[in-house]
């Protein structure tokens, strides 16, 4: 199984693709797909349309794991949030690709454990799980490789339920 993770921001949106056997997992590539503040904000989703695009192409995910919640004080920054989901949902929907949805809670819970983990508590399971030698750079991509690595997890525990 190849996944695509994907975190969603306005200024910079991460990505990171994970590939399991069920037992092994491995980096296939991560990185973020950043953005200039002062661009107008229909060029920035433009952009991260276009390169999502060429990552679908290049890597031909399974499956494309996003998160379902954004939980922000700021109403503009939720509206925005919302619109860069909907194109990274419409890349992947236009690619034939299936979109999954995990919360923050059950991201952290796949992946460290514990559903209140802190943001570097995920990051230190990312690196543990992928074998890596550094913390993945930008936040957005390790976020990214979290969404795909709870993805992973979650199907395979999906799948023992369902073979019983």
């Amino acid at each position: 199984m190849r996944v695509l993770g994907v975190d969603c921001g306005s200024q910079s949106t991460g990505y990171g693709i994970v590939e399991s056997d069920g037992q092994q997992h491995r980096l296939v590539a991560y990185g973020a797909i950043r953005l200039p503040a002062g661009e107008i904000f229909y060029r920035r989703l433009l952009k991260i349309y276009e390169r999502l695009q060429e990552l679908l192409a290049q890597y031909t995910p399974d499956v494309e794991a996003v998160e379902d919640q954004f939980y922000l004080t700021n109403f503009k920054s939720v509206l925005k949030l919302g619109q860069v989901k909907g194109i990274v949902i419409l890349a992947a929907t236009q690619a034939g690709i299936p979109v999954v949805e995990y919360s923050p809670l059950a991201i952290k819970s796949a992946v460290t454990g514990y559903g209140r983990a802190e943001k570097s508590q995920v990051q230190v399971m990312v690196k543990n799980i992928l074998g890596l030698n550094q913390f993945p750079q930008p936040h957005d991509a390790s976020d990214a490789l979290a969404l795909a690595i709870c993805h992973i997890h979650t199907a395979a525990t999906e799948s023992k339920w369902v073979g019983k």
